[in-house]
């Protein structure tokens, strides 16, 4: 996942601001996870993906 696509996600739960937390990064963004300041949820980026499916359908 590119550093870039931070200014365009959102919690998919309430719209909050995602704060990212990296775990491995190269050239991009490998492992970690975006946590919402708002409600709390948790995303997992896995193999550069960002996992944003809401809670209910994980």
């Amino acid at each position: 996942m590119k550093r870039d696509l931070m200014e365009i996600l959102c919690c998919p739960v309430c719209k909050g601001d995602l704060e990212l937390r990296v775990l491995a990064e190269t050239d991009e963004i490998v492992e970690g996870v975006l946590h919402c300041k708002a409600c709390g949820h948790s995303y997992e980026i896995k193999d550069g993906i960002p996992n944003l499916l809401p809670p209910d359908f994980k």
